[in-house]
């Protein structure tokens, strides 16, 4: 038997946004020993993180609860070092 998610269950991912600052974010994945791959601050507050794998994204998401930001965020561009 095949289950098929409900369309009120969030996608999966290792990405997440948060209304907290980049320390605070750093300090709540090391808490929960969770390691980051890629963490930038939002031009309007808060933290974009992206943890190794998905099971560290969900209980770092569930540590932040009502922090996490849903919805489209503005971002910082990409800028390549030379």
């Amino acid at each position: 038997m095949t289950t098929t998610p409900s369309a009120d269950v969030a996608p999966i991912s290792r990405a997440m946004n948060v209304r907290v600052t980049e320390a605070q974010a750093v300090a709540m994945c090391a808490k929960h020993k969770a390691e980051i791959s890629a963490i930038e601050s939002l031009p309007s507050g808060g933290t974009r993180i992206v943890l190794m794998n998905i099971a560290d994204a969900a209980t770092v998401a569930k540590a932040f609860g009502s922090k996490v930001l849903t919805g489209t965020v503005q971002r910082t561009g990409w800028i390549r070092a030379r």
